[in-house]
């Protein structure tokens, strides 16, 4: 019997490939003979890295400036010649104390420092994951240290940050990395927002970065400014939908380079060798640290239930809260599935000893399948 493990982080208690191994563990204890193959996996967003490295890619560690300009040091992995950043690690949230200050001056510099880092390393295909961004630069930060020069009315560079947009005048590329050209760059963006307007990055997103309504109407026009820079200098209209993600992260790239957007799921099942992995398989198991309503919306574990439906491998689900219907379960083509609350009495005991029970749900949802 050959068994899949594919679960996402159980946010708070285990990252992917900890799940999976308690998975595991509870597999074996009911099919002490199965083959059981682990792929954490992840969408694009906080644990993106983590999935990568676990599914074999080498890590790589580079010193890059943070999201304020004080140097971090930054993990990324490289499988082949493919590496996967995630930009969080460079230019995230929790780099910092969120404030309208912040929100204004955060720069996604480093992540494009890290891109320059795959470059370096002989990468030909680049994934970013880039949920958890800090910045609302559309990704100007990234460019500038690829070496794209924004400069203000006197021809001097504008600051870093979302604010220092709205004294641009002028972006020359002439110094711009030739060798994105030829790299093929591949953006992981769930979201569908536009840079712009009352669904944009700004509106939607900024006050998770730490903007107040007035920072986030700076923030709106510096967008405004840089999507018009853009236009005039490439042609290329960057207001469309998933160019919002991130503070804007793809604009700039998908304005100076042959980027692309994709589901986050889509790139990292194909990085990991999910797919692969579900050849001549048996049996699925998935999870995170709660199904539901949200999960539906192309997070980790309902989109491997979908591909093993698709293939016809039954799939059981294993979550720490479960809050969908059995209905809604069974359209993905989980078969079986089993909350950590189903199993212990208190909330705070799953989360202080989610391995444990994850391993003991695991059995008991098998044993009664």
């Amino acid at each position: 019997m050959r068994v899949v493990i594919a679960p996402d982080k159980f946010k708070g208690s285990l990252s992917a490939a900890e799940a999976a191994a308690a998975m595991a563990e509870g597999v074996l204890a009911v099919y002490p003979d199965a083959d059981v193959v682990s792929v954490p996996v992840a969408d694009g967003g906080e644990g993106t890295l983590d999935a990568a490295l676990a599914a074999g890619a080498e890590a790589r560690t580079a010193r890059v400036r943070g999201p304020l300009g004080r140097d971090v040091t930054a993990v990324w992995a490289l499988n082949g010649d493919t590496a996967l950043i995630e930009t969080a690690r460079a230019s995230g949230l929790t780099l910092l104390e969120p404030s309208p200050a912040t929100a204004l001056a955060a720069t996604s510099y480093g992540s494009g420092q890290l891109i320059a880092e795959a470059l370096d390393a002989g990468a030909k295909t680049i994934i970013l994951g880039i949920g958890g961004s800090a910045m609302t630069d559309g990704g100007s930060g990234a460019l500038a240290a690829l070496g794209l020069r924004i400069l203000d009315d006197g021809g001097a560079p504008v600051p870093p940050g979302g604010a220092g947009l709205l004294q641009a005048a002028a972006v020359d590329a002439a110094e711009l990395d030739p060798r994105l050209a030829g790299v093929r760059l591949r953006i992981a963006a769930d979201v569908r927002n536009p840079l712009l307007g009352y669904e944009g990055t700004a509106a939607i997103f900024s006050e998770q970065k730490g903007a107040d309504p007035a920072a986030r109407d700076r923030l709106e026009e510096a967008m405004g400014i840089w999507t018009r820079l853009l236009k005039e200098a490439t042609g290329v209209d960057v207001d469309v939908p998933g160019a919002g993600a991130a503070g804007g992260f793809p604009s700039g790239f998908l304005a100076y380079t042959g980027a692309t957007l994709h589901p986050g799921f889509e790139l990292l099942s194909s990085f990991t060798g999910l797919q692969a992995a579900l050849t001549r398989c048996d049996l699925v198991l998935t999870g995170e640290g709660s199904l539901d309503e949200q999960s539906r919306y192309g997070k980790a574990p309902l989109e491997v239930a979908l591909l093993a439906r698709d293939a016809g491998i039954p799939v059981v689900a294993v979550a720490g809260q479960i809050t969908l219907t059995p209905d809604q379960l069974e359209a993905y083509g989980i078969v079986a599935a089993v909350s950590l609350l189903d199993v212990v009495q208190r909330p705070q005991d799953a989360m202080a000893q989610a391995e444990k029970y994850v391993a003991w749900a695991t059995r008991q949802v098998l044993e009664g399948a």
